[in-house]
């Protein structure tokens, strides 16, 4: 084994002399579109095929390439495609297809244009010195002209970005043939049941299913269920496989599509004959960077099955939830995200899914035809920026931000605020009550007025200064609005809508979430919201993991982690105690046996493996660790502890520099950073010590100390207010 390892670091140590280091690369954001629409039409229900209901793009089908080279020597190139491609050298169009050519010494032009319908027109080019990389420019019209005279344009209007990549590093790794990983898993056994076989493979998982030593003659069908008795549904279970038979010799066959499941239930012609069944478990190789512990061993349990969840949903883009849908929701996405930056700190899966969910232009209709779902991506881009610091990916998707804004702005009414128009869903959340969806929802304006001042914010940082002020303008305005329109002195609330100019009297949660996360409003008010809404029975519950994460993040905000570790211990192992080995779309304690698993008016229809339901991740992360970036890219950074309600918390969030690892009991806190600066902020109710640094008094028992992003671990003694 030492001698292959040796041998493949010398042949590769040789390849690198001979050949640079480059990349397949396309232009930005097709292979994000092509690559998601590829996922997005994998859904079935009961066999049929069942695409999408919103309009999807496609990417470019011809692309230009281009770099300069000024060589000291002539180089040889080798030339690899996706499509069928002509290249020239300083202008000139060489014979045929090159695959491979003399590029002479001096300062030189390359252009090579792609061609193709059917996946993404890439190129890979290797060299000594000259090969692919985000250097290379990219159009998708050069706006090419010749006069009458042979005379070719002087100017053009071309506009070129920098080209885009992911980790095809190697001519043979073409983008259109990515696979996730597999691994095979067996199940726990077999059981017959009624006419068949019920097949348990443990937990929620994904993946291919195998028979072994399938023979005979006959027809085969395959119930899938993320319950038992989906599985045994036959007739109403969510998704299924039909297969024929027709083979003497016995042999393993693995079904070509995959599905989401724990139970696979067999029916088969007397004629059929296996011995066994296990999977093919398909999944994105990523790394757990974060982490939690603590002294409850149910909270344990919890952040164990969330991050199981969000992993399943985290495929070649961020997926609702593996069974039913498995489709890309921007609400959805938004919650994976910041789930994300607190387990993987995977970018690419978010920018990927981003620029799905975008498209191009025109804009005809809200991502997802859901008008909150487009205000959530706008200000998924900004958090993006901020925990990333990838000012490039800014750059390259802010004029799809400016004409999906264009959009918005041109469907706003007299008061310059949205409500929902013919083609327009406003959805908000799915509630176990009615909700009034007509006229202008406060919780719309809220997410409106965020998304102008992201706007604002992405403009600044892009150098649009214009820009900038025009949105800045439009957030202010619409912002001195919300008070008056929706605040009820009476009851100490945002109300949910008006309609024809007319307040309403009723109250829920939605907004009044928002304006705590938003800090719209000031602490007297943040404090009535508290008492008269968030901590109130009487207002309409919200039973979806979906709005539970933004409640319980604004009662954090607020200062109230143990009341959260209640919640989460209530909600999250109120699942665990049903069985639950992912966490699931909706979640109603009130609900018996099979209602569980209802939805859609359909007896199966609820997701039992859904991305947001994933929302501890987050909360654990944030508000008891107490880690967030305060500048982007983490180049500074807070930590601000909460036991919650518990004895010791310990754990670490990913950054761009390494991990930051947090340890607090209630007498030391401990804390370890790797590039960036910070500080820790922190309550106690005796004078505090450390093991290095100078501790800052803020007053009322606060305290901070700065850190010094060295690696160095920071150790102080407190006395824990509880």
């Amino acid at each position: 084994m030492k001698r292959i390892a040796l041998f493949t670091l010398l042949f590769m140590s040789i390849f690198t002399f001979c050949f640079g280091q480059g990349t397949w690369i396309w232009y930005p954001g097709d292979y994000d579109i092509w690559l998601g629409n590829e996922v997005n039409n994998r859904r079935t229900e009961r066999g049929a095929f069942f695409p999408p209901f919103w309009k999807m793009d496609s990417h470019y089908v011809l692309i230009e390439f281009s770099n300069e080279f000024d060589l000291k020597t002539p180089e040889e190139i080798h030339i690899y495609a996706e499509g069928r491609y002509n290249v020239k050298l300083d202008g000139k169009l060489q014979e045929g297809m090159p695959q491979k050519m003399i590029l002479p010494s001096g300062k030189h032009t390359l252009n090579i244009k792609v061609h193709n319908q059917s996946c993404v027109p890439a190129i890979y080019v290797e060299g000594k010195t000259v090969f692919t990389d985000s250097s290379w420019k990219v159009t998708f019209e050069d706006k090419e002209w010749i006069d009458e005279s042979g005379k070719a344009s002087d100017k053009s209007t071309t506009v070129y970005q920098n080209a885009a990549s992911w980790n095809f590093d190697s001519p043979a790794q073409r983008p259109s043939l990515f696979k996730l990983d597999q691994m095979p898993m067996s199940s726990l056994g077999m059981t017959e049941v009624g006419k068949g076989t019920l097949v348990d493979f443990g937990k929620e998982t994904f993946g291919y299913v195998t028979f072994h030593q399938l023979h005979g003659r006959g027809e085969v069908g395959i119930y899938y269920g993320e319950s038992r008795e989906e599985a045994l549904s036959v007739d109403k279970c969510e998704t299924l496989d039909k297969i024929s038979v027709n083979n003497d010799k016995a042999e393993d066959f693995t079904l070509p599509h995959s599905k989401a499941f724990r139970y696979v239930y067999i029916e088969s012609d007397e004629g059929v004959h296996f011995d066994s069944l296990s999977m093919m478990y398909e999944f994105a190789p990523l790394d757990y960077r974060g982490a939690f512990r603590c002294n409850d061993e149910e909270i344990n349990r919890i952040w164990e099955v969330a991050a199981y969840t969000l992993h399943l949903t985290t495929r070649e883009v961020f997926l609702d939830g593996i069974k039913r849908d498995r489709w890309v929701w921007s609400g959805d996405a938004i919650q994976s995200y910041l789930m994300n930056y607190y387990l993987f700190f995977d970018s690419n899966t978010v920018t990927r899914t981003i620029n799905l969910l975008r498209g191009k232009d025109p804009v005809t209709s809200h991502i997802n035809t859901i008008m909150d779902y487009t205000f959530y991506w706008f200000m998924s881009i900004y958090d993006y920026y901020l925990y990333t610091g990838d000012l490039h990916f800014i750059k390259q998707i802010y004029p799809n931000m400016v004409s999906l804004m264009d959009f918005v702005l041109g469907r706003t009414n007299a008061d310059g605020m949205v409500e929902g128009l013919p083609g327009d869903w406003v959805f908000v959340d799915w509630a176990d009550g009615f909700m009034d969806k007509q006229g202008e929802l406060s919780f719309e304006q809220l997410l409106f007025c965020k998304s102008l001042q992201t706007m604002a914010l992405c403009a600044g940082i892009t150098g649009n200064e214009t820009d900038e002020k025009k949105y800045t303008a439009l957030s202010n305005a619409l912002f001195s609005k919300l008070d008056t329109f929706f605040w009820d002195d009476r009851k100490k609330a945002f109300v949910h809508n008006r309609k024809d100019g007319i307040k309403s009297d009723e109250v829920t949660r939605y907004a009044n979430i928002f304006a705590v996360l938003f800090d719209y409003v000031d602490s007297e008010k943040k404090q009535a919201i508290r008492e008269n809404v968030l901590l109130n029975d009487a207002i309409m519950k919200i039973t979806t993991p979906y709005m539970r994460f933004y409640e319980l993040a604004s009662l954090c905000a607020l200062g109230e982690q143990p009341y959260v570790t209640k919640e989460i211990k209530a909600y999250w192992g109120g699942m665990l105690k049903l069985g639950a080995t992912s966490f699931w779309e909706k979640y109603n304690p009130a609900e018996k046996g099979s209602e569980h698993y209802a939805m859609y008016g359909r007896p199966f229809g609820k997701s039992l493996c859904h991305a947001w339901g994933a929302a501890p991740l987050y909360l654990l992360g944030k508000y008891y660790l107490g880690v967030s970036p305060v500048k982007p890219g983490y180049e500074e950074f807070s930590v601000e502890p909460s036991l919650g309600g518990l004895k010791w918390i310990e754990g670490s969030v990913p950054t761009p520099h390494g991990d930051i690892r947090v340890f607090m009991d209630k007498k030391t806190i401990k804390v370890t950073s790797s590039g960036g600066t910070g500080y820790l902020v922190f309550s106690s109710k005796s004078r505090p010590k450390t093991s290095r640094g100078k501790i800052e008094f803020l007053g009322n028992n606060r305290y901070r100390l700065f850190l010094d992003g060295d690696g160095g671990e920071y150790i102080l003694n407190y006395r824990a207010i509880l």
